[in-house]
């Protein structure tokens, strides 16, 4: 399964690894000079305002005891189509987002990446939904967010900041309104478009409304948001799922929170106290519809950004991240022009694993799950697929290996998902396959060590 390649044990060319390896040092330096404003941090760092300063309206509070955790998170993917001009200039963005962990207190990231122009923010709230598919905020959760104590700010194009701390209890599982409000335009509107999850948007500065009257609009989007921590006793560390739409939870059933990732959350927190030697951590989603590896979409900064490219900020970017799982490579095999391919691809999945293991990160590796009956399938990317997956399951590449190709694929066609996992497209999972894929993965496995050399 591994002939026809240099190299011993399936590695790539040594001068090949040794190029990528370069390339992508010079992406981390740079991507770590954008992304300086917010870095992975265990919330021990003073974000409260300055002493003598105006006492903020958000009951802001200083971190207490516990850890600081990512309880939601998702990629900037691009700038939406449509907003290049206006941006939500005059709009509420009432951003609705799923907490997989509980904590007492809560800060946001907003992100302008994708804008040309300074993102000014002069009105910012949380709040915990008063119930499933609704703008309305639970009674008393509506809590003012503040940046360096002040209700404003002013996200640079291409940049992101981080908000106060808000002292707001959000349970596990709950869902958390988080509004922004800007009356100037700035765009284009830095975006996540597969979220899964409907959202709200409000004419006029409704940020602390506590009913849902003025959402009248709503998007399948989400807007600015892209993360979510909170200061928490249920989790220690945060763990980071890396892929494409699979990870993304691509045809998963809309307001259901039915991506393999979610269900990991709840088999984490399930597991936690058991005597398993489950860790106790919470999950995070970074998985982008469409994405690669190796190649990043078009424009500056990229749309669809590499998983290469993108590591420093959606990984170690991520607050108290201690592990991160992968789950790539399926679009660039559909969209390999050669066989050869698949060298770089395991260059690239080694080097990510480099990037981590530098970090203190351990990493867990998926399989490359079946695609046969979609319109991509070719007899040589199938052979493609195993080759890869035999090189990830004799530990060549990566700490540890979830099995996704395994747990999904039909026994009595390999190269297909079982009818019961597939949504329909011979590609992305069901509700159903979705939540086999977690069911699959070792919870042990999650556990840190020290990062085995590969």
């Amino acid at each position: 399964m591994t002939q026809g390649h240099d190299g011993g044990a399936g590695a790539p060319p040594r001068k090949q690894r040794a190029l990528l390896a370069a390339i992508v040092a010079l992406i981390v330096a740079i991507s770590a000079a954008i992304y300086a404003t917010v870095a992975s941090d265990d919330g021990t760092r003073d974000r409260t305002p300055a002493a003598g300063g105006r006492p903020p309206l958000n009951d802001a509070a200083p971190a207490s005891t516990g850890a600081w955790v990512g309880a939601w998170a998702t990629s900037p993917v691009g700038p939406e189509p449509g907003t290049a001009v206006q941006g939500m200039a005059g709009r509420s963005v009432r951003n609705v987002v799923h907490a997989g962990v509980g904590g007492n207190s809560a800060r946001i990231t907003l992100s302008n990446l994708y804008g040309r122009s300074p993102l000014t923010v002069t009105h910012a709230s949380i709040a915990l939904a008063a119930d499933d598919g609704t703008a309305a905020a639970a009674a008393g959760s509506m809590r003012r967010l503040t940046f360096g104590g002040s209700p404003r700010v002013v996200v640079p194009a291409g940049g992101q900041v981080m908000s106060d701390v808000a002292r707001i209890a959000v349970p596990y599982g709950s869902d958390v309104l988080i509004t922004t409000y800007s009356p100037v335009a700035s765009g284009p509107v830095t975006y996540h478009p597969h979220a899964r999850q409907t959202s709200y948007v409000a004419e006029g500065d409704r940020a602390e409304d506590v009913t849902a009257d003025a959402y009248t609009g709503r998007t399948s989007y989400w807007r600015y948001v892209t993360a979510l921590d909170v200061l928490s006793h249920e989790a220690v560390g945060t763990v980071v799922a890396l892929g494409d739409s699979i990870t993304d939870g691509y045809r998963s059933a809309m307001d259901a929170n039915h991506r393999w990732t979610d269900v990991l959350t709840e088999r984490l927190r399930m597991a936690a106290g058991s005597g398993r030697n489950v860790p106790r951590y919470s999950v995070v989603n970074e998985g982008i519809s469409s994405n690669r590896l190796l190649t990043s979409g078009p424009g500056t900064p990229p749309a669809n950004p590499s998983t290469l490219a993108r590591f420093p900020r959606d990984v170690l970017g991520r607050t108290n991240a201690k592990v991160v799982v992968v789950s790539i490579g399926v679009n660039d095999i559909l969209h390999s022009p050669e066989l050869a391919d698949r060298d770089k691809i395991l260059a690239g999945l080694r080097t990510l694993v480099d990037m981590a293991h530098a970090h203190g990160l351990k990493v867990v590796g998926a399989t490359v799950t079946p695609f046969g009956g979609h319109s991509g399938y070719t007899d040589a990317r199938e052979i493609m697929r195993q080759e890869i997956n035999e090189e990830i399951r004799e530990g060549r590449v990566f700490d540890a290996v979830a099995d996704f190709d395994a747990a999904l694929r039909d026994p009595y066609n390999p190269r297909r998902l079982h009818p019961d996992y597939d949504s329909g497209d011979h590609l992305h999972p069901s509700d159903r396959g979705y939540a086999h894929m977690a069911t699959s993965l070792n919870l042990p496995d999650l556990k840190t060590t020290t990062p085995a050399t590969l």
